[in-house]
């Protein structure tokens, strides 16, 4: 039996192949590299695709025996799903109604989603719990909500089992130096201060440093990259054993200032990072920190890489031997 990674090219799902792969899973990669890196597949069964191709979708599933879905394809820029909105309802929704479709045809019905906690928009209590109201403040967060919806009801209908992780602010890359963060544009902090680093940056811009915070700067909750890759193979698992639908938050439960941020990373690269101070962006809460007891207590889930210096420490390593990032 297999296990087919959508947008497994992508950040997060390349970590997360990689996870697969080292416990002995067969694993089916689909992506149509419109963000994705083919470089970053480092094993099973590579299909270049989209999952919005209904037969596309079929004919990779009818050539394996697949088990259960990981779903990670999906547009994932806030501010660009505010200018194109009908974009990320076409990439987010409607991709994941097709992909569902074809899953049921074929009678696969267990599912593990990459959410958000964009789902939750402006925090009206920290940290953030799964209970917490779920009110997007952008379409992005509105689509992703979409889809667990979509989820529940057919959970409902037809028996589909389904865990969504909402993460907060993935970062790091992993520890051998394989692969790692490189999107364009690279809306990231940690990889935008990266780039200062490396001399393809002039200075960094800090937007705002008038929040209610101890340095005005801005809070995150910052979440390995392999720590979450970790968490989908450990709620692949909690399906298969419970066959019970679920969403859980995944982020260290602590929160780093964006000042803390680009202060660690030149400790750990030794360059003197110019930032300077910008006006605020609309919509950016002060403060987003998770809860991730559920994960910890239902999953087992323990996070490896929870100090933001070692965090910091492997981004560092892929972009010192990656500047080009796959272009390398």
């Amino acid at each position: 039996m297999a296990v087919l990674v959508t947008g497994g090219a992508g950040y997060i799902g390349s970590h997360t192949t990689i996870e697969l792969l080292e416990r002995g899973e067969d694993v089916i990669v689909v992506d149509n590299l419109q963000t994705g890196h083919e470089k970053a597949v480092v094993g099973g069964t590579f299909y270049l695709g989209d999952i919005r191709d209904r037969s596309f979708l079929d004919r990779v599933f009818s050539q394996h025996e697949i088990e259960a879905v990981l779903h990670f394809a999906a547009s994932s820029l806030v501010g660009e799903s505010v200018e194109q909105p009908l974009v990320y309802y076409e990439n987010n929704v409607i991709a994941a109604h097709t992909l569902l479709s074809v899953m049921l045809d074929h009678g696969v019905k267990c599912i593990v989603y990459s959410s958000t906690a964009a789902t939750y928009g402006e925090p009206g209590q920290l940290p953030i719990r799964e209970e917490s109201a779920t009110v997007p403040t952008n379409p992005y967060g509105e689509t992703k909500l979409a889809v667990e919806n979509m989820f529940r009801w057919c959970d409902r209908a037809y028996g589909l089992k389904s865990i969504s992780l909402r993460y907060f602010n993935a970062a790091g890359a992993h520890p051998d130096g394989t692969i790692g963060e490189d999107h364009d544009p690279e809306t990231h902090l940690i990889p935008i201060v990266m780039q200062a680093a490396l001399g393809q940056r002039e200075k960094v811009h800090i937007f705002g440093d008038d929040y209610p915070t101890e340095d005005g700067t801005c809070i995150r909750d910052y979440i390995h990259v392999t720590d979450l890759a970790n968490a989908h193979w450990l709620a692949l698992e909690h399906l298969r054993r419970h066959h019970r639908s679920g969403v859980y938050n995944l982020g260290n439960g602590r929160g780093f200032s964006v000042k803390e941020v680009i202060e660690t990373v030149r400790d750990v690269t030794g360059q003197p990072i110019q930032a300077d101070i910008s006006p605020r962006r609309s919509g950016d809460p002060a403060i987003l920190i998770a809860s991730p007891e559920r994960a910890i207590r239902e999953l087992n889930w323990k996070p490896k890489y929870d100090n933001l210096h070692t965090i910091v420490e492997t981004a560092w390593k892929w972009h010192k031997a990656h500047p080009n990032g796959y272009g390398d």
